[in-house]
């Protein structure tokens, strides 16, 4: 079956968080008839057919007791990650939970105690810090360089973090959201040798790394043999099933995994993702959802280059930051020599664009915005036209 994405999908009044009036961020609250949502991570193409076929025979047993996942659904997990990562992992290493997010908060409790550090490299997806600074750790920020209109870990600066007693964990982004840079293997290799010199553990959030764009090759920190590593992974962002709540966290190491599963022991929960998270994981490490990922990485690709041939061409104050992985545009405003407050009145109630403001991501972020061009190209148009007419 072709995948359609440039088919228009109407998502308003059907309480999507990216399109409805009322949200939980800032930037919500702007979302009206008239603007267009750019913001959260949620792509707005239809989820892939064979995943509809799957959940509709699961709905029509009409019985949602209690739910066990059987051997197909960790035979999935370890056919994906060696398909697209050429990691082999053991069926005992999977950990499902109903996201990234609440797996983070986990493992900050589980590795770390009230006080202790834990190191982020800003600009960074916001619930990194929210993680840390709600369960009461402090967080300890090692920001990205940018040279040459490209982002680089500072591993000058990380060796100091990584060498300081009191920083016991380190939440790495990989692909990095929101500046888009995937990392090589020789950069991972370098964070390996930190941890194993300081026995740091290190957190590598992979959600995004089924995403990588234009040839670029992804490293999985899991393949370089570190033994205190958690890595997070996902169907939400690639599918676009964020609302079934089904991610999978791979921890090797036994003892860090049973500490692991005891912080949500704690809140009542247990390592068993809900039936149709189940479902869909199940049908999405398929060769059929390697097809549909291929198919939608083009579009994607193509939408970046139309969002970065426009802004060169028609708003060149504008810099479309280079891509190498996720669907999320990292766009440099800062020649513009506007006030991030005067950037937002221009964006989201001129242009009436619903984008992420950089100063989320922390400090190293403002002049930035982020933009999400996983949607229709006809909506990019829109958008960019719209951003042409008040800038």
């Amino acid at each position: 079956m072709k995948n359609n994405f440039d088919e228009y999908v109407e998502r308003r009044g059907t309480d999507s968080r990216k399109w409805s009036l009322i949200g939980m961020l800032e930037m919500a609250q702007y979302v009206d008839e008239e603007s267009i949502p750019m913001w959260v991570a949620d792509m707005d193409f239809r989820v892939p057919e064979f995943v509809i076929e799957k959940l509709e025979k699961r709905v029509k047993e009409q019985v949602f007791g209690y739910n066990i996942v059987g051997e197909s659904y960790y035979e999935s997990v370890k056919y994906w990650l060696k398909k697209k990562n050429n990691w082999s992992i053991e069926e005992e290493w999977i950990v499902p939970t109903s996201g990234v997010v609440p797996a983070l908060c986990f493992a900050v409790k589980a590795f770390t105690e009230e006080g202790d550090g834990v190191i982020v490299q800003n600009p960074v997806y916001p619930p990194f810090r929210s993680s840390i600074e709600l369960n009461k750790r402090t967080v300890v920020n090692s920001p990205l360089k940018l040279v040459n209109d490209r982002y680089e870990m500072d591993f000058i600066d990380l060796e100091k973090k990584f060498k300081e007693p009191k920083n016991k964990l380190f939440i790495l982004c990989s692909p990095h959201n929101p500046v888009g840079r995937v990392w090589t293997e020789v950069e991972l290799k370098k964070l390996v040798t930190l941890s194993i010199e300081n026995n740091v553990i290190i957190v590598s959030d992979e959600i995004h790394s089924d995403l990588i764009l234009f040839e670029n090759n992804f490293t999985s920190l899991g393949t370089l043999n570190l033994k205190n590593l958690i890595v997070c992974t996902s169907i939400s962002k690639t599918f676009n099933l964020a609302a079934l709540k089904a991610s999978n966290i791979i921890i090797p190491d036994e003892s860090l995994r049973e500490k692991f599963k005891e912080e949500m022991f704690k809140v009542g929960l247990k390592p068993v993702p809900n039936i149709f998270g189940a479902i869909a994981t199940e049908a999405c490490y398929t060769a059929d959802g390697e097809k549909w990922l291929e198919d939608l990485k083009k579009y994607l690709e193509n939408n970046y280059k139309y969002l970065k041939k426009f802004l060169d061409e028609n708003i060149p104050n504008i810099k479309c930051m280079p891509l190498e992985g996720t669907y999320l545009a990292w766009l440099d405003l800062k020649g513009l020599n506007l006030t991030e407050e005067e950037l937002v009145n221009k964006i989201e109630k001129e242009a009436k664009i619903v984008i992420d403001g950089g100063h989320i991501f922390g400090e190293e972020g403002k002049g930035f915005i982020r933009l999400n061009f996983a949607c229709h190209r006809d909506v990019l148009k829109e958008a960019l036209e719209r951003l042409k007419k008040v800038f």
